[in-house]
């Protein structure tokens, strides 16, 4: 028998799938060809895999609860993964396909982008969401009133930072960049050099002299779209930067001497979530962290927050990043 899971109910999987009429066969071959159609990993999604779901012996991975979610069009919840967080189940109010065209749709994004909550009194929820709002609209009839706009999304490693951000940059059409895919090979090349090992994200080499030329190319990337006055979401931990705020004002006034704003949003997700995004990934940059997870989440503050205004999305659980997978799906023919 599997590991139990807080709020775990296997028959819900199985009465869900009973009631959309699939055998475990027919429900493998369609959960295949919605994470295809989705671009998520897919899952091999055999019957005798299912039927382990379904009677409680193995707890499906993310890539199976992401597909599973999609298929049946509900959330982790509703399909007996977990519990729901607080309110979680107002979230999801999936507009149907057929109403993609009567403008029922900003509804359905406004909807999405309500998992955008302010963090600290002084910032402004809805004027960012309002921004992305207007960038998808402006994709598709022009007009976007607003001035350019620097997205900085972070989190800590696993809390799906790069998901969320690739979902705005879908809805948006704003350029993602994301510090590891940028950085990586110059990083890696710089710690052998040094005496390390490629994949150190740890060690004092790393953070001494590794980490600071790593953001620095990541910032001098951003800049180039900044004076440009190119809208652009920035993924990366951010975890020193957010929290200092003379580091953000220089940021800060960098940007505004050339029109354009910035909003900080954190991504916040709790230490399971996490390894198990970790685990799943596979990256090599990650060995260390997984084979010294309790001293690596010593290291992690869940509480940790941005000390300049800012905004949060509550991935817990992996809450938000299933919301996006829903809308993703749904928004299909308009987010192109």
């Amino acid at each position: 028998m599997a590991k139990r899971r807080v709020g775990w109910r296997p028959d819900k999987l199985r009465a869900m799938r009973e009631a959309h009429g699939l055998t475990l066969e027919g429900a493998g071959e369609r959960l295949r060809d919605v994470a295809r159609s989705a671009g998520i990993t897919q899952p091999a999604a055999n019957f005798q895999t299912l039927w382990q779901h379904e009677q409680g012996e193995v707890y499906p991975g993310p890539h199976y609860r992401r597909a599973y979610c999609l298929l049946y069009r509900a959330t982790e919840p509703e399909l007996g993964f977990r519990n729901a967080l607080p309110d979680e189940a107002t979230l999801l109010k999936l507009t149907p396909s057929s109403d993609l065209h009567n403008g029922a749709h900003v509804l359905a994004v406004e909807r999405a982008l309500a998992q955008i909550a302010p963090g600290t009194d002084d910032s402004d929820g809805r004027e960012v969401q309002q921004r992305i709002i207007d960038a998808w609209k402006r994709r598709h009839t022009g007009g976007d009133p607003n001035r350019p706009t620097l997205l900085m999304v972070g989190g800590f490693a696993g809390s799906g930072k790069s998901e969320f951000s690739r979902f705005i940059s879908r809805l948006t059409g704003w350029p993602v960049l994301d510090k590891d895919p940028i950085t990586r090979p110059l990083v890696e090349r710089l710690l052998v050099e040094l005496g390390s090992e490629p994949n150190d994200r740890h060690s004092a080499v790393y953070r001494d002299h590794v980490r600071p030329l790593e953001y620095q190319c990541l910032l001098e990337t951003a800049y180039a779209n900044v004076d440009c006055s190119i809208s652009t979401v920035l993924s990366a931990p951010f975890v020193s930067e957010v929290t200092d705020v003379r580091w953000m004002r220089r940021l800060v006034n960098r940007c505004e001497a050339r029109g354009v704003n910035v909003a900080v949003v954190w991504v916040q997700c709790d230490l399971e979530t996490m390894h198990e995004y970790i685990s799943f990934r596979s990256a090599a940059r990650d060995s260390w962290k997984l084979q010294h997870w309790e001293e690596y989440a010593a290291t992690i503050d869940p509480e940790l927050r941005p000390a300049v205004p800012h905004l949060v999305v509550d991935n817990r659980l992996g809450s938000a990043i299933s919301l996006t997978d829903q809308v993703r799906q749904v928004f299909g023919t308009v987010f192109s």
